[in-house]
């Protein structure tokens, strides 16, 4: 069984940069993509960004310019690093792959933007 551990949050200042990583327990075959959702407090799961197989990129309008999803192949991770961070990408956010195999999420890590 496939587990995905995410890392990296916490609180930062208004302008402040962090890094999110997202460990695959095993290796994924066949993947179809990969992906960052944030869920804001009182508010519905959102899509960040999404990687397909082929390489496509996909980021939300409010990330866009700010946020960069990368992989390290040989560490079965996937990162997501944010930059110049505003009070309103304040969220719990998740990594998901979805392949062939399966889809799969990881359990959230806290991120808090102050103003």
């Amino acid at each position: 069984q496939v587990q995905l551990v995410e890392s990296g949050g916490g609180l930062v200042q208004a302008g402040g940069s962090l890094r999110l990583s997202c460990a695959a327990s095993g290796s994924i075959f066949r993947i179809n993509a990969m992906s960052w959702h944030r869920q804001p407090p009182g508010k519905q799961r959102e899509l960040v960004v999404v990687m397909t197989s082929g390489g496509s990129l996909n980021y939300a309008d409010s990330v866009k310019g700010r946020f960069t999803i990368s992989r390290d192949n040989a560490k079965n991770t996937v990162y997501l690093q944010m930059n110049s961070l505003k009070p309103e990408d304040t969220a719990v956010y998740y990594c998901n792959i979805d392949s062939h195999y399966g889809n799969y999420w990881g359990q959230g890590t806290q991120v808090t933007v102050s103003s």
